[in-house]
Parts: structure tokens; C-alpha cells; sequence
């Protein structure tokens, strides 16, 4: 929790409609300062939606979103510097094909935060041992594979030092091979103590690092709870379908 006692991370009441469509209904969503929530469910349930609106990528219709006391959800709300303390990664890795790795990470501390550029390099190589790729400083992205251009996306996020970290299905468009290295990441993300809400289709590594486990369908938390709750004595009947749905496809 943070220091206040208040929940680090408080989603209430929200909705998100594109359209007729409402892709988010009333939804309610608390993290704890340190925690990891993940949030599971069957594409178009509505969780990639809902991180995008706490990173104010989608403005909300209803409801209100609040991340260290600070009420993202206001009309005066200054956008830039809500997103300059939560970094999200997508499942594409969005890399600047021009610029070499490097390159890639220092742009944030050094657009954004205007930090000198010597001080970003600093930052960027610090974070690119930290992930295993110091040696691919000076390389494009084109000659890294998936997996090495992830854990980039990632290291770019890291480099603005953010309170909140989202992961929008990361894994999603990697080879299978690939997926461990990235997932290995994540996990010492938790390990430090990161605040972390991921939306992933990796049930066992969910289970493994979360603290709170999220099922998604039709816009609606349908269920939440501990890990060894939800995947062990869903109390829901949507929850259990799947649940059984994806031990059928061999995914746990």
C-alpha cells in the first residue's frame, strides 16, 4: 500500500463505450504499492482497454482512476505527467527501426525528462546489462530477435523510472522459445518490487508472480482473487469454463 494507506493503484466505477459498443462496464480494480495484478480472460474481454485507460491512452465515460492519490480521470489532469510515471509495454514492440538500441532507451530520459545525454546513456546501458543485452548497444532492432526486441521495449519503459508498470500481453507475438526470456524479466520486475498490472494469456507464469488474479469477460471482473483461489476453486462459472478452456488447449 502506499503511504497513505490507500490503495497505490484504485479503478472505480468504470466504463468505456466505443460506440454502441461498451467494452468496459463499471469496472472496480485496486493495487496494493508492490503488488501484480494480473488480468486474464478471453481476447476482446476488455483487458488491454482497461490498461490503456489508466495510461490515459483511452479517455474513460464513467468512473474514476486514481494512482498514488493522484486522480487521473479530472478534466485539468496533465496527461504527459501521468505517463511519465506509468510505462506501458504493448505487444508490438514499437522500436524506432532507425535508431540503434541504445537509442531506443535513451529517448524518454532525454525527451521527456531532459536529462543530459551522457546521463541518459548511463541510464540506458545500465538498464541494457541489466536485461542481458549490453552487447547489442549499437545494433538495430531489425537484428534482434522478438524476444531480444521485447525485453528492449521493456528496458525503454524502465528508463523513464516509472511507478507503475503495464504489460499488455507481451508475450502474444513471440515464438514460444522466445517467451522465457521475457517472462524472466518480468519476474525480477517482481522480485524489486515493481507495481505491475499485466494482461497476459501466460496462466502459469500469472499464477506464479501474482499477487491478485483478475478474470475478465464481457467488460466485466467477473472474479478476483488469489492465485490459488482462481485457479484452483474458481467460485464462478464463467471463471471455471475458462479455466477448463484453456487446460484443454494445453496452456496451464
Amino acid at each position: 500500500m502506499s503511504e497513505n494507506g490507500a490503495q497505490f493503484v484504485s479503478v472505480r466505477g468504470v466504463t468505456k463505450r466505443f460506440g454502441d459498443l461498451e467494452v468496459l462496464k463499471h469496472v472496480d480494480l485496486e493495487v496494493a504499492k508492490h503488488g501484480v495484478v494480473s488480468l486474464i480472460g478471453a481476447s476482446g474481454s476488455g483487458k488491454s482497454t482497461l490498461l490503456r485507460c489508466i495510461n490515459l491512452l483511452e479517455r474513460v465515460d464513467e468512473g474514476e482512476i486514481v494512482v498514488d492519490g493522484q486522480r487521473l480521470t479530472g478534466e485539468k489532469v496533465d496527461v504527459n505527467a501521468v505517463r511519465r510515471k506509468i510505462g506501458i509495454v504493448f505487444q508490438a514492440y514499437n522500436l524506432f527501426p532507425h535508431m540503434t538500441v541504445v537509442q531506443n532507451v535513451m529517448l524518454g530520459p532525454r525527451k521527456v525528462r531532459g536529462l543530459p545525454r551522457d546521463r541518459c546513456e548511463s541510464i540506458a546501458r545500465e538498464l541494457l546489462q541489466r536485461i542481458g543485452l549490453e552487447a547489442k548497444a549499437r545494433e538495430y532492432p531489425d537484428r534482434l530477435s522478438g524476444g531480444q526486441q521485447q525485453r528492449v521495449a521493456i528496458a525503454r519503459a524502465l528508463a523513464m523510472e516509472p511507478d507503475l508498470m503495464l504489460l499488455d500481453e507481451i508475450t502474444s507475438a513471440l515464438d514460444p522459445q522466445l517467451v522465457a526470456e521475457v517472462l524472466q524479466l518480468v519476474r525480477e520486475l517482481t522480485e524489486v518490487g515493481m507495481t505491475m498490472i499485466l494482461a497476459t494469456h501466460e496462466m502459469s507464469f500469472a499464477r506464479e508472480v501474482s499477487d491478485v488474479i483478475c478474470f475478465l469477460d464481457g467488460g466485466v471482473i467477473c472474479e478476483q482473487g488469489p492465485p490459488e483461489q482462481i485457479f484452483s476453486d474458481p467460485r464462478e462459472p464463467r471463471t471455471r469454463e475458462f479455466l477448463a478452456r484453456v487446460i484443454e488447449a494445453g496452456r496451464m
